[in-house]
């Protein structure tokens, strides 16, 4: 059984990582986050310490240590704009460290965590769940297994509801989010760098606070991609169904809908590392590198054809 701690214990995805701990038999022993509504933890692990000072929390796990009872692993569920700074933490306290997406928002800032591997010995893992989906693994074994492949045209598109709460938040929040694109797209760039290739053109048509959305071209394919947090731009059934996210890739004529199986998949991505797989730096920084440059290109005209969503949308 492994020891792990926790920081960013009360956010949002933070239950998914103590489900993930607790169904590979380990063990959270330490958990902080400046907001003491935490009582998830009575769920999982009801003898866990917990802290609100971050110091006080590194200094807990820095006296565990001493005794030869430190954390193995720290789960990292913070703050976007927190997260190297964690990982730095989690290595110099003698354990690897778990993070959440993004690894880092400036693709500068991956080096020197690189370097702080290299220096303690540990190793720094990224959350690319998509990577372990079912239908994505599916998806990239029929792609390869076409030789030689040819370009494809491909359809992007993620909506799932915010309400005001959302824009109020650190999330809303582009400096320390990352916009749109870095906090709910870096997965889905990922999935399309990691099964059709690298980046060999890229163009931003639209980028407001609640929709994004662009061309990519791929040496394997050429994608038009719509990112929301507006309720309205869920398909009709959807709404009518009181479902509150839509993940669809549309590759020809075929459709591959990743609305579901979701459920599981930080428990995969806990199970793929303890047993010696895991993605680091080098698989994040792809797609870190084009979120930052999609964050920051003008935006350009729409020269067709393209994606429906942004056909409709009033700011075109």
């Amino acid at each position: 059984m492994k020891n792990f701690a926790m920081l960013g214990a009360a956010g949002f995805v933070a239950p998914r990582h103590m489900r993930a701990i607790k169904d590979t038999g380990n063990a959270l022993v330490a958990a902080c986050d400046p907001y003491d509504g935490v009582g998830i933890l009575d769920s999982h692990f009801p003898d866990c310490r917990f802290f609100t000072e971050v110091e006080r929390f590194d200094r807990h796990l820095e006296k565990l240590r001493r005794r030869g009872e430190g954390a193995d692993y720290v789960s990292i569920c913070s703050p976007n704009y927190l997260h190297d700074a964690h990982c730095r933490l989690a290595l110099r306290i003698g354990a690897h460290a778990i993070c959440e997406k993004p690894l880092v928002i400036s693709p500068w800032n991956l080096d020197p965590l690189a370097q702080i591997e290299a220096e303690t010995g540990k190793k720094i893992y990224t959350v690319l769940q998509l990577r372990l989906h079912d239908e994505v693994r599916r998806l990239k074994a029929t792609l390869e297994a076409q030789q030689p492949r040819q370009p494809v045209d491909i359809e992007l598109t993620y909506v799932t509801r915010r309400g005001p709460w959302y824009h109020h938040s650190w999330k809303g929040q582009p400096e320390k989010s990352g916009t749109l694109a870095m906090n709910i797209g870096i997965h889905f760039f990922d999935m399309l760098l990691w099964l059709f290739g690298p980046v060999e053109e890229s163009a931003v048509h639209l980028r407001t606070d609640t929709r994004m959305a662009g061309d990519l071209k791929l040496r394997f394919g050429r994608v038009r991609w719509f990112l929301s947090v507006d309720r309205d731009d869920l398909p009709p059934a959807y709404i009518a169904r009181g479902l509150h996210a839509y993940r669809g890739l549309k590759m020809g004529d075929v459709d591959f809908d990743f609305s579901t199986g979701f459920t599981d998949l930080h428990t995969r991505v806990y199970q793929d590392i303890l047993e010696g797989g895991g993605y680091g730096i080098e698989d994040a920084r792809p797609s870190i590198e084009l979120v930052h440059a999609i964050r920051n290109a003008q935006i350009t005209p729409c020269q067709g054809p393209c994606h429906p969503l942004l056909v409709k949308d009033a700011h075109l």
